[in-house]
């Protein structure tokens, strides 16, 4: 966590200078509101044999980029998905070094942030090569960072057509899928979890298609889907007064929604125990969700027992974190985050 907040003030020092100021808003906006999910993205650290100061940079430094992108995005949906799509190659391109770098903001209303986004692209451009096995994972991870695209429609302020355009992506990107429904599995994409878990697999000198495939499994849909339900759940609220996209609310009803969600994360956490090195995985998987279950709104009375339900599906490990993070967040100033 040390490093974590060496890394939060060094991108922080470079927002403040962004000239455009609503630019600068949403930058330091991302940094100021969005510390869990940098610390999140963070933990994925744990993953290899040996801690790797490059891979800790990275992480940060992609979820950050994700963040920001997401501020942008809502704060100029006016803009259409033209726009936002064309924010988030930077998505793509921070992954992958021998491409060229886009025009981030050619449709963006605001342009001018100082070259801020194009360095976080940069440095993720190079911790991506200081990792050992990158080169097993490149094409997996360009991948699944190509479907975060679909983040450009979350923001469309038009319900009937965000979800059509939700719908169509699914069967392009998911043909035949008829297991996990079009919200569930276009909300699993919108998580990095399997993006982060490919990163922190590449900083390992040994590392076997198989585990790859394994770990790819078990974190999509799965663990993804997990991540973005309890987003939507401790953000239901908010969606509803800023008339935002719920992706909890297309479950029919809420005790729908709980027994959906709580034997996600029952199942989730069952395989990752089965994953090599699986203890790792389970610590990252219950920090996650303890970090969701602990803000305040997941803590007000009339959702206290559900929250209480779905830290049960958790697991002890998810159940004994739980007050642990609700400290953290209170030491941290970040409770409602």
């Amino acid at each position: 966590m040390r490093e974590v907040a060496k890394e939060v003030d060094a991108w922080r020092g470079q927002a403040a200078l962004i000239p455009d100021t609503a630019i600068r808003e949403d930058a330091l906006g991302a940094l100021a509101h969005k510390r869990p999910h940098l610390d999140g993205a963070a933990l994925f650290c744990i993953l290899p044999r040996r801690r790797n100061l490059c891979l800790l940079r990275l992480l940060v430094a992609y979820e950050l980029i994700l963040e920001f992108l997401d501020n942008m995005n809502e704060r100029a949906a006016c803009a259409g998905i033209a726009n936002g799509r064309q924010l988030h190659l930077a998505l793509i391109e921070a992954l992958d070094p021998d491409i060229p770098i886009s025009d981030y903001y050619r449709h963006h209303p605001w342009r001018n942030d100082g070259g801020y986004l194009r360095s976080l692209v940069e440095a993720c451009r190079t911790h991506c090569m200081s990792l050992v096995s990158y080169s097993r994972v490149r094409r997996l991870v360009v991948k699944e960072a190509s479907r975060t695209q679909v983040l450009a429609l979350n923001h469309d302020p038009h319900p009937c057509r965000r979800d059509a355009a939700l719908r169509s992506w699914v069967e392009r990107e998911f043909p035949g899928e008829t297991q996990v429904t079009w919200f569930e599995l276009s909300g699993a994409a919108t998580a990095p979890l399997t993006i982060h878990m490919l990163l922190a697999l590449a900083a390992e000198p040994v590392c076997s298609d198989s585990e790859i495939s394994d770990a790819r499994a078990v974190y999509f849909p799965g663990l993804s889907l997990v991540a973005t339900m309890l987003d939507s759940y401790v953000d239901k609220a908010q969606d509803i007064a800023t008339n935002g996209h719920s992706y909890i609310a297309h479950y029919p009803n809420s005790e729908l929604a709980t027994l959906r969600i709580g034997g996600l994360i029952t199942q989730s956490i069952n395989d990752a125990y089965r994953l090599r090195k699986g203890h790792r995985h389970v610590v990252v998987a219950a920090c996650m969700i303890a970090m969701y279950l602990s803000s305040d709104s997941a803590l007000e009375p009339k959702r206290r027992q559900t929250s209480l339900e779905l830290a049960c599906a958790g697991g002890a490990c998810t159940r004994l974190l739980l007050p642990i993070l609700r400290v953290w967040r209170v030491a941290y100033a970040l409770r409602t985050a």
